[in-house]
């Protein structure tokens, strides 16, 4: 008997039908049995099943006699299954890498519930995946399993059938089926879930829910759309026929019920012409009949709720109309005051830059108002401690100020304390660009920082990258260069290519970079309090997974099944997933041995608590050489990405460690140890003598030093020496990771 039992309908869906099923077979759990069902499909859909079923003996095809439609398909396909737990997936959908090894390590934690409820995200032409809106009411806080009357909230999410896997015994017990029809799902998730004894869910997207431009069902116009108050009778009729559900549920599945039916109604591609007053009817004869007296309405869906207990078609096209005058009028007037607000800043910005600069201020900032970190974060403590008398402050979002020291002011982007700042600030410093409207003014010192050593093709290098460049502006590019007075540099390879592709009259201090002195500074303690916090065991060892961004992609989907990889490694191993600042969504959600540490504040406490660190060709790795620990590179789309962005040498000619060009590879990499082992050790050496020969936890001493005390001299000789190899720096609390180069 398999673990799964994955029941897909199909009909009209050649195009999208292989790589549905591949999703699922690709799946790094096996245990599993494919139901393809064929709803007598006119194009080849029906021959690709069969084509599936001929090379992998867990698919099935059910053929089914005439077109019944997709609850009934699913029904034919319930009588087939024999697996633990059923699955549904729609036939252009897919199932996301690793999805049901995450459903399996969630019925296994949560002691096989009935039902287990999973998060989507919708998937356009475009590439683009949104995450459901409601991910939050999935969260895996607090006891589980649960019955729904516990987290009610649960009802919020979209109610279809494949957001959820279902224990197949209590399927039978209940004896649960599709009715036929439009709108099939309604009927069946809210029965089953009201009368699961007990669900759980997995805050992971484990679907991709696939939007497509023409020839979805629900976007085709018919009066079949009619079917939806057939199934909210079938739905009432449920707990008319279970009484003790009746008074905890009715009053919500009214208010359900009422929005779907406006939901309908106001979808512009439903309803057929002329059909829509005989769907207000409808609605309106539902509304009188399963109405709950004194049931709370939110303010926000007033009018939908009016639209169908009136029932007028005139009516709501008039109410309609007046709320699109007041939401232009609202619009307008909003404009208007942006427009004036911003007016008076930039008047407020021009008043301030006729006053006098002030030697006693700098401000800061980081990756366009970030909080504090990177570079600019070790200068400014750096500031505060050598040059006490210059009061600092830091430009970031609202949401980052918590991340601030006591000791710096806090400053919102766009505010007049920002543009006061920026005009009369002595000391300007950030690792990208300012806003482009600053003013460099007389006396006032720009310092740009930069945020790593170059590997791939940067400023004015990438007139021959367009894809990488993304329509940049390079004539503001190099406007905003020159108001630059210094830039930092840990290496010489950096050096020659700031000066190059940022050219300008600045001065540049290869000095090291001040965020790599935490490096040298931090000791053991620091490093098991990191690793505490985070959740990493003890006596486990810390691989960080940090992939850069691809220019190349729409989508920056992760290229490695780490849970396969940490299945592969054993339970010694402990995975902390960082995604690129670009990358809005986290590589993997945190699971077990799966740490996603994307949101982490500080990426340098991050290297300090990993053993060992996996890149592909992230800049990250010529600070992470600063440890002396082993590094990974993943280079398994080297040429692709050197094409799209461009780099500046060959890194799997001078690695600084192992490097693996496929999945397999690295899990053999860490398997035989040869990711610690003595050559791995000799190619780190080499690449930290090349790129870090400066970084010796003085770094941010030295730029303050030489830009604001003038103690050139000093700084200067604190330049000039490599750092030997054997400087000291602290152990993960993990195991040993091998000899010092």
């Amino acid at each position: 008997m398999p673990r799964f039992s994955v029941i897909v309908p199909v009909y009209k869906v050649q195009a999208y039908l292989h790589a549905c099923l591949e999703s699922v077979l690709e799946q790094s759990c096996s245990d599993l049995e494919v139901i393809a069902v064929d709803d007598c499909s006119p194009d080849a859909s029906g021959a690709i099943a069969d084509e599936f079923a001929a090379r992998d003996e867990r698919v099935r095809t059910v053929r089914l006699r005439e077109n019944v439609g997709l609850g009934r398909a699913r029904n034919a396909g319930l009588e087939h299954a024999t697996g633990d737990y059923v699955l549904f997936l729609d036939s252009d959908d897919t199932l996301t890498p690793g999805a049901l090894q995450a459903i399996t390590d969630r019925i296994e934690a949560t002691g096989h519930p009935d039902v287990l409820v999973y998060d989507y995200a919708r998937t356009y032409w475009t590439g683009e995946a949104v995450r459901n809106q409601y991910a939050d009411r999935l969260t895996q806080d607090g006891p589980a399993p649960f019955a729904l009357v516990d987290r009610p909230e649960i009802l919020q999410l979209l109610m279809v059938a494949w957001n959820k896997a279902y224990r197949r015994a209590f399927i039978e017990e209940q004896g649960f089926v599709f009715p036929p029809g439009y709108y099939e799902d309604t009927p069946w998730t809210y029965p089953v879930l009201m009368s699961a004894r007990t669900i759980a869910t997995l805050d992971r997207v484990c679907v991709h829910y696939r939007q497509r431009r023409r020839g979805n069902i629900l976007g085709t116009t018919s009066r079949a759309h009619f079917d939806v108050f057939d199934q909210y009778e079938r739905v009432f009729a449920f707990l008319d026929a279970h009484p003790e559900l009746a008074d905890a549920w009715r009053p919500l599945l009214f208010r359900r019920m009422v929005e779907h039916f406006a939901t309908v109604f106001t979808n512009p591609d439903r309803l057929p012409r002329g059909s829509r007053p005989d769907f207000l009817r409808r609605a309106r004869a539902h509304y009188r009949r399963y109405r709950v007296p004194g049931a709370p309405v939110a303010a926000r869906d007033r009018l939908r709720h009016g639209l169908v207990r009136l029932g007028s078609h005139r009516t709501y096209r008039s109410l309609a109309a007046a709320m699109r005058c007041v939401r232009r009028v609202r619009g307008l007037a909003g404009r208007l005051r942006r427009a004036a607000r911003a007016a008076a800043l930039q008047a407020h910005y021009r008043v301030q830059l006729r006053l006098p600069v002030r030697a006693d201020r700098a401000v800061f900032s980081s990756y366009w108002g970030r909080g504090h970190g990177c570079n600019p974060g070790a200068l400014e403590t750096a500031f505060r401690t050598y040059a006490p008398h210059v009061a600092t402050a830091w430009i970031a979002e609202p949401e980052h100020h918590h991340t601030l020291p006591s000791g710096t002011r806090a400053l919102s982007p766009g505010t007049a304390a920002y543009w006061t700042a920026l005009a009369r600030s002595k000391y300007l410093v950030n690792n990208v660009d300012f806003d482009h409207r600053l003013v460099k003014r007389p006396g006032q010192v720009v310092i740009q920082t930069q945020h790593g050593t170059p590997l791939k093709k940067m400023g004015l290098d990438l007139q021959d990258h367009p894809a990488a460049a993304r329509g940049q502006d390079f004539g503001r590019l190099l406007r905003s260069v020159d108001t630059w007075d210094y830039v930092l540099s840990a290496n010489r390879h950096s050096t020659l290519v700031w000066e190059r592709v940022y050219p300008s009259a600045y001065t540049t201090l290869e000095y090291g970079y001040p965020r790599n002195d935490a490096f040298h500074r931090a000791s053991s303690r620091d490093v098991a309090r990191v690793r505490e916090s985070l959740g990493i065991p003890e006596g486990a060892t810390a691989i960080l997974y940090a992939p850069t961004h691809r220019d190349y992609r729409r989508t920056q989907s992760c290229a490695l099944d780490l849970q396969r990889v940490l299945r592969r490694l054993g339970t010694d191993f402990v995975v902390l997933t960082r995604a690129h600042p670009l990358h809005p969504a986290p590589l993997a959600q945190s699971a077990g041995r799966l740490i996603d540490v994307s949101g982490h504040a500080s990426v340098e406490s991050l290297c300090l608590a990993a053993d060992a660190l996996v890149t592909d060709y992230s800049s990250l790795m010529f600070d992470y050489a600063n440890l002396d620990r082993p590094i990974v590179i993943h280079a398994d789309d080297w040429e692709a990405y050197e094409a799209s962005r461009g780099t500046y040498f060959d890194l799997r000619l001078s690695p600084p460690g192992a490097v693996a060009r496929s999945e397999d590879e690295l899990i053999d990499i860490f398997a035989t140890g040869h990711w610690r082992g003595s050559r791995s050790a000799q190619l780190r050496a080499a690449f930290r003598r090349r790129f870090c020969p400066y970084d010796d936890g003085r770094a941010a001493e030295r730029v303050v030093r030489h830009v604001v005390l003038g103690e050139y001299e000093k700084a200067a000789a604190r330049s000039v020496r490599e750092v030997p190899l054997a400087g000291p720096r602290p152990e993960p609390a993990g195991e040993r990771v091998g000899p010092r180069a």
